[in-house]
């Protein structure tokens, strides 16, 4: 996982995206072309309140402008649609003790367990601390419940408890902390108000161990003038993995072998989205994790077609957008997968003039931080 040592933060001005060298090809962009220093006074470790509250950056007809997430109405017009990520997240962090009867004697060790990917209803595979301490068949002792390792490989242990369903979700949420990025948990541990701050208001189908981060700047009331103005909204499930925090290890970002996601668009937003689009509308999915899954599941320039399934799309500078029109994000980690994506949507040449002007002007980065509005310039705004 990325940790904050890897931000390079200094004192001054803040080096921005240096401008990409000319290329052919974007198999020969590396990943230096990537990355920036950031002062680490702009990484945010609580979200603002009210939540449209936060500043947001928009990039509209090749221009940026300042507004806040409360002013989004300026910004949309009636027909366009809205693509939320309803995925719910779990209190993914446990901690429990390992009990192990040897030749020695009786032995105890605490194990932290970091939930990263669930397997079926009763089987995780999970991040744990110190993994040293474990081997298959041991049993972990977590607040009413435990589990079994049934192995590890490659710092990945999976785990077996003795509740599935519901009710081993139940027994999650009441003795698991939230999975803050890495970045905000070097700083300071979760607390209580992180239950309610890490979970959009469209949180519904658990599953999530990261949120999606660009729909925390909602709430019911901006949720209710955007309804009534005609800006209409549909639902997609992708269930984020702790695979977004993952750093890219290659110089040349082709080689790069991207995390996979489950996800899942319904019919009912199929239909949203394809409606939107034959009517001249404008779809704009609040995140990447919404962006990314209803560009696998289209089926041609401005088709979409109901999908589910693990999506482990990778979308960088080249890539044809077929149904999305615009994005409503973060500002992202250097060097990451998610830059990449935004770079490939308003182009290699804008992205540096957007995150220097991010910088310069204060914003707020990463999960709890302000909010972009970024429209391609291929896309008509007026």
């Amino acid at each position: 996982m990325v940790c904050l040592s890897e931000l390079k933060a200094f004192h001054g001005r803040a080096a921005p995206l240096k401008q990409p060298k000319p290329v052919e090809r974007t198999d020969m962009l590396t990943l230096s072309d990537f990355d920036f220093e950031l002062p680490e006074s702009l990484i945010a470790l609580r979200p603002a309140k009210p939540r449209p509250a936060s500043k947001m950056l928009v990039l509209q007809n090749g221009k940026i402008a300042d507004s806040t997430v409360s002013d989004l109405p300026r910004w949309l017009k009636k027909g366009d649609l809205l693509v939320f990520n309803n995925t719910k997240v779990i209190a993914a962090r446990i901690s429990g003790l390992r009990k192990r009867e040897t030749i020695h004697g009786s032995g105890e060790s605490k194990i932290d367990a970091t939930l990263i990917e669930r397997l079926d209803d009763k089987t995780w595979k999970a991040l744990a601390r110190p993994l040293k301490r474990l081997q298959k068949g041991d049993i972990i002792w977590f607040d009413g419940f435990s589990a079994e390792v049934l192995g590890k490989e490659d710092g990945i242990v999976t785990l077996e408890f003795d509740k599935s369903g519901a009710a081993l979700d139940k027994v999650i949420a009441n003795s698991g902390q939230m999975p803050l990025p890495p970045y905000i948990a070097s700083k300071r541990p979760a607390d209580a108000r992180d239950h309610e701050d890490y979970q959009t208001m469209f949180a519904k189908n658990i599953g999530a161990v990261a949120a999606p981060t660009a729909s925390l700047h909602f709430d019911q009331a901006l949720f209710d003038t955007l309804a009534e103005m005609g800006v209409n909204s549909t639902e997609v499930t992708l269930h984020v993995g702790a695979g977004t925090f993952l750093p890219v290890k290659v110089d040349n970002i082709a080689d790069h072998k991207m995390h996979s996601e489950w996800g899942e668009v319904s019919e009912a937003a199929a239909k949203a989205i394809n409606e939107t689009l034959k009517a001249g509308g404008r779809v704009i999915p609040v995140g990447t994790t919404s962006l990314r899954l209803i560009e696998t599941a289209a089926t041609g320039k401005n088709q979409i077609a109901a999908w589910v399934g693990d999506t482990d799309i990778f979308i960088t500078p080249g890539f044809e957008f077929q149904v999305t029109s615009g994005l409503m994000t973060n500002f992202h980690l250097p060097k990451s997968t998610l830059l990449m994506l935004v770079s490939a949507l308003v182009g290699l040449e804008t992205l540096p003039e957007i995150y220097s002007h991010a910088v310069e002007n204060k914003y707020r980065f990463f999960s709890y931080g302000d909010s972009s509005l970024l429209f391609p310039a291929s896309e008509e705004t007026t």
